[in-house]
């Protein structure tokens, strides 16, 4: 029986990123701030992340190629009431530090506080 962790893991990128547009668009935020995100997390490009979704990568294979921002290690806080510091598994943290800077986003944070600059 897989954990819901490996659900998510083997789920295709692809399959939630709409959740994310919508999600930030709610909040008057736009795609392309989005993407913005993002790429900065993965160090993707828009076409590389377009790549990704367009050929349904996993979770697990979207994050395998993606070269994580080193500022990523500033993402803290709690997401899903679960402390970021606390995740152990990698991928997971990665999973979470994306939900969490799709979050600040969706609140209205400063895109440089989101993209960890200037810290």
């Amino acid at each position: 029986m897989a954990t819901r962790e490996q659900k998510i893991f083997e789920m295709p990128f692809a399959d939630v990123y709409p959740l994310y547009v919508s999600k930030v668009e709610r909040k008057n935020r736009d795609e392309s701030e989005l993407i913005k995100v993002i790429t900065w997390l993965t160090g993707f490009d828009s076409k590389t992340l377009k790549s990704h979704l367009k050929k349904q990568t996993t979770f697990r294979d979207f994050f395998k190629s993606a070269k994580i921002h080193p500022n990523a290690k500033l993402i803290t806080g709690s997401i899903c009431g679960v402390k970021i510091a606390e995740i152990e598994d990698p991928l997971m943290k990665k999973i979470r530090y994306l939900d969490k800077l799709v979050d600040e986003l969706a609140k209205g944070r400063p895109m440089e506080k989101i993209l960890r600059s200037g810290l």
